[in-house]
C-alpha cells in the first residue's frame, strides 16, 4: 500500500473517531439536560446573563420551520454528502488540517441534531444567554456555528484561490476531451 493511500486511510479514520467523539459528547449533554433540566425551573449560572433551560425545539432558530422534520433531515443529509466529498478531495497535508477539523465539526453538529429529529421529532436545546435574549441552543449548534465561522475565515484569509481549486467538484473528462 502506498504512503499516500495509508495517509488517506489514517486521515479518514481519525476524522471518524473525532466525529464519533463530538456526536457522543452532544448526545451525552442532551441526555444530561433531559435528566436534570426537563420539567424543572431554569438553572441560573450567571444571573441575568446565562442559564440552562430545557427546550424541545421542533423548528429552527427563532421558531422558523416548526414541525418540518423531513426538511431538516434532508438538509442535514445533503450537507453530509457535500462535506464528505469536500473532505475526500482535500490534500493530505497539514495545511488542510484546519479545513478537515471544520468538516468534522460541521458533520458532527448536523448528525447530532439529526439524531434528535429522527428519534424524538424535536431537538433538545438547553443553553440560554438571557442577557442578549439569544435563542436557546445546544452543543451540536455550537459545532455548526464554530465550523461555519472558521470555514469563512479560512477561505477568506488563510487559503489561496489555487489551494481551494483542488477542492472544486470538477467533473473529469475522458481522454481527448477539452476541460
Amino acid at each position: 500500500m502506498g504512503k499516500e493511500k495509508k495517509t488517506g486511510i489514517k486521515s479518514i479514520l481519525l476524522a471518524f473517531i473525532g466525529f464519533a467523539a463530538f456526536v457522543l459528547l452532544d448526545q451525552y449533554t442532551k441526555f444530561l439536560a433531559v435528566i436534570h433540566l426537563k420539567d424543572q425551573k431554569s438553572f441560573v449560572l450567571i444571573d441575568g446573563v446565562f442559564q440552562l433551560h430545557y427546550l424541545e425545539n421542533r423548528g429552527a432558530a427563532f421558531g422558523m420551520f416548526q414541525d418540518k422534520q423531513l426538511f431538516f433531515v434532508a438538509g442535514a443529509l445533503i450537507i453530509l454528502v457535500l462535506v464528505f466529498f469536500l473532505y475526500i478531495r482535500m490534500p493530505h497535508s497539514p495545511r488542510y488540517y484546519p479545513l478537515r477539523i471544520c468538516s468534522v465539526l460541521l458533520c458532527a453538529g448536523a448528525v447530532g441534531n439529526m439524531i434528535d429529529r429522527i428519534r424524538l421529532h424535536y431537538v433538545i436545546d438547553f443553553f440560554y444567554f438571557e442577557w442578549i435574549d439569544f435563542p436557546i441552543f445546544n452543543v451540536a449548534d455550537c459545532y455548526v456555528v464554530i465550523a461555519g465561522i472558521l470555514f469563512v475565515v479560512l477561505i477568506l484569509f488563510f487559503y489561496k484561490d489555487e489551494e481551494l481549486h483542488a477542492l472544486s467538484l470538477k467533473i473529469r473528462r475522458g481522454k481527448g476531451q477539452k476541460e
